[in-house]
């Protein structure tokens, strides 16, 4: 049996008027009309925390089904002979961004630091959990001494 979610949740009224407020099409007014409730309700209805988690459930659903079409196009784009190299390019960038296998301020140097800091802090935490377990609480003080004493002598080098 699969879980409820938010915007399953909600009544149908509800349902329907958050529906109405994704589209951006209407106004408080036209959307209580539409179902039955005074205009002041549905600004109500907007403040609550159900029905703004309901609202973003139902946008998330929406993107999650459209997200098989908008790669299929952006397939059938870089694929087409008569499309520009700018927007391919564009294309090719906003995928990659989307992927998280490019950020707006990365250079290859910028990644290979962000991976060598990131296993370095890997070891260190590594280190300090194997000194916490042989020494206990008191050997994450001296792990402390230890760290500052290796990155003073670093530092002078």
């Amino acid at each position: 049996m699969s879980e409820k979610g938010a915007f399953q949740k909600l009544n149908k009224k509800r349902q329907k008027a958050v529906e109405m407020v994704f589209e951006h099409r209407f106004t408080n007014a036209e959307i209580g009309t539409e179902i039955g409730v005074d205009e002041k309700t549905i600004r109500r209805w907007k403040k609550d925390p159900d029905f703004i988690r309901g609202l973003h459930d139902y946008s998330l659903n929406k993107l999650n089904s459209a997200l098989p079409l908008a790669v299929q196009q952006s397939y059938e784009l870089l694929e087409n002979p008569k499309t520009s190299a700018m927007v391919k390019f564009q294309l090719i960038q906003m995928l990659f961004k989307y992927a998280n296998l490019l950020s707006d301020n990365s250079t290859p140097e910028l990644d290979k630091a962000r991976i060598r800091k990131a296993n370095a802090d890997a070891r260190v935490a590594e280190a300090r959990a194997n000194v916490v377990e042989r020494l206990g609480s008191e050997g994450d003080d001296k792990l402390d001494e230890l760290m500052n004493k290796l990155i003073s002598e670093s530092d002078k080098k």
